[in-house]
């Protein structure tokens, strides 16, 4: 059975075919079917735009699609930069320049509460969808620690192993991240879902 990742990411794509191969399911990405489409994520929530892509690629290929909307929300900055983690700051900014950003914003910030929240979204030609949803809580770091990981995940500290996501290891980090999380739950869904 064959499926369509929508995203372009080789790391998201290995990832999700790893984790899916165990239910027989094959993972591609929209390139190697030789569509070129980039879905407009106007969704209010994680959950609206992971379910946005799924469709636009579902319908596109013919082939249940998946995709997931992942971001950083943090309590000082009223649940921001939220669903416009990838874009914070603007076009120019790549990773670091996003979290420096963000320490930037944090300046003089006592509450330093934040979440990571991950959606999934599958869409299937027939109309049916599936979903799921994972949380990490943590804190925003005083300064970057680590080189491991992408995004916020240098400045993004988990109390519980007293490190942030950047200093773990992959499988440290996805034993407890919030797509490793939202991924379980959609693994067990799908499972139910294809019997």
């Amino acid at each position: 059975m064959k499926f369509v990742l929508a995203s372009h990411n080789p790391k998201k794509l290995k990832e999700m075919a790893e984790i899916l191969s165990g239910l027989g399911v094959e993972v591609v990405s929209p390139g190697e079917l030789g569509i070129d489409l980039e879905v407009e994520e106007t969704g209010t929530t994680f959950a609206e735009n992971a379910m946005l892509k799924a469709k636009a690629i579902c319908e596109a290929a013919g082939l249940p699609a998946i995709a997931d909307d992942s971001g950083l929300c943090v309590d000082a900055l009223n649940g921001g930069p939220g669903v416009y983690s990838a874009r914070y700051g603007g076009e120019g900014l790549d990773d670091v320049g996003r979290y420096r950003l963000l320490l930037q914003s944090m300046r003089g910030q006592t509450t330093r509460a934040a979440h990571f929240t991950s959606a999934i979204a599958c869409a299937f030609p027939n109309g049916d969808t599936v979903t799921a949803e994972g949380h990490v809580e943590g804190t925003i770091a005083f300064a970057p620690m680590g080189e491991g990981g992408f995004g916020y995940d240098p400045v993004f500290f988990y109390p519980p192993m007293r490190k942030t996501f950047g200093q773990m290891s992959t499988e440290e980090k996805h034993a407890i991240s919030h797509r490793g999380k939202a991924l379980e739950i959609f693994v067990e869904k799908l499972a139910t879902y294809l019997k």
